[in-house]
């Protein structure tokens, strides 16, 4: 991979991940169909004879597909939402890992998957805890009433930055940093009020 196609790759991969952060399934089944009918303006995200290679293949379209779905409608029954949450978060930042090693692949492997483990895992996590909290208090305050209202912001959000990483990747990139920052600085406010 050149350097551009490395930097995109690496912008890619990281807003994916934070994508999977707030929904597991969709960041890699719209990759897997960019993937299969090589979609990516960038780079060639072709991934046959790479240890990648079922990823784009039809029963694995269909399955990340099915799963997608499901994911999305378990979200806006409340006692579902909550045990979703606890398969979601480490399966979150396995996604993100993948999603951050599948667009590096052709790079140094080291390079490749010590980006994937820490940026696409740690974005990921981070995003999924957020996410987890959200609900948390949403479950406390309303009930769980206000819950399919986070369901949706954060089924929106999945589907508009998975999409803005796959079309344009330094946005997505810029969108995923502001929002790190807010959680970074949402969650120091909050250390400095229980102390």
């Amino acid at each position: 991979m050149e350097g551009f196609a490395v930097l995109m790759a690496i912008l890619m991969g990281i807003s994916l991940s934070a994508a999977s952060g707030f929904r597991v399934f969709l960041p890699p089944f719209l990759l897997s169909i960019v993937a299969r009918f090589d979609l990516v303006w960038f780079m060639d995200l072709n991934l046959i004879g790479t240890q990648f290679e079922f990823f784009t293949s039809t029963l694995a379209i269909i399955i990340l597909g099915i799963a997608t779905i499901a994911e999305f409608a378990g979200y806006y029954v409340t006692w579902i939402d909550s045990a979703l949450d606890t398969i979601a978060t480490p399966a979150s930042i396995l996604a993100g890992i993948a999603m951050t090693a599948i667009v590096l692949e052709g790079t140094d492997p080291i390079i490749q998957w010590v980006i994937a483990v820490i940026a696409g895992g740690g974005i990921s996590a981070t995003i999924q805890s957020a996410t987890v909290a959200t609900r948390g208090l949403s479950s406390t305050f309303t009930f769980g009433l206000g819950n399919p209202a986070v369901a949706t912001g954060e089924n929106v959000a999945s589907v508009a930055l998975t999409l803005i990483a796959i079309l344009i990747p330094f946005i997505s990139a810029f969108v995923v940093i502001l929002l790190v920052a807010l959680l970074a600085r949402i969650n120091r406010k909050k250390k400095e009020e229980d102390q």
